[in-house]
């Protein structure tokens, strides 16, 4: 039985495949999605949190947006999502590290940067943003 709605990978795959048949657009988000994301959980390192551990990573907005998209791309695919799974929670350690090392305002010079390169053309034309959000990272990896 095929999944629907939210978890429904080949409707999301349709999706992202229409938007980016593109060559030269399917190689700036094969480099740019994952670190546009590792740069997004820099940033998420300096919000309030709910729980500091002792060697300095803590329970904040980073780890839930790493939660969340971790767990929806296993629920997408167990094998590729179990992949991305990990490329998330890697991001998340690897993004903790160096935001506690950059401070506030070296981190947000670093994510602003990213955005310049980030290509909105996708997501301004499109009214489906909970997959164009959630879903890029997992199809960047897949492609």
């Amino acid at each position: 039985m095929g999944r629907t709605g939210l978890f429904d990978l080949e409707s999301h795959f349709a999706f992202y495949g229409a938007y980016h048949s593109n060559p030269v657009n399917i190689l700036i988000h094969t480099l740019f999605v994952w670190p546009i994301f590792f740069t997004s959980l820099v940033l998420f390192y300096f919000t309030p949190s709910l729980y500091n551990f002792p060697n300095g990573f803590c329970l904040n907005l980073g780890f839930a947006f790493t939660v969340i998209y971790a767990g929806f791309y296993v629920c997408l695919d167990k094998k590729a999502g179990s992949v991305a799974a990990l490329l998330c929670v890697l991001c998340w350690v690897q993004s903790t590290l160096l935001a506690s090392r950059l401070g506030f305002s070296l981190s947000w010079k670093v994510r602003v940067k990213h955005l310049w390169v980030r290509s909105f053309d996708s997501f301004v034309d499109q009214f489906n943003l909970a997959s164009s959000w959630l879903c890029s990272g997992f199809f960047a990896l897949i492609s």
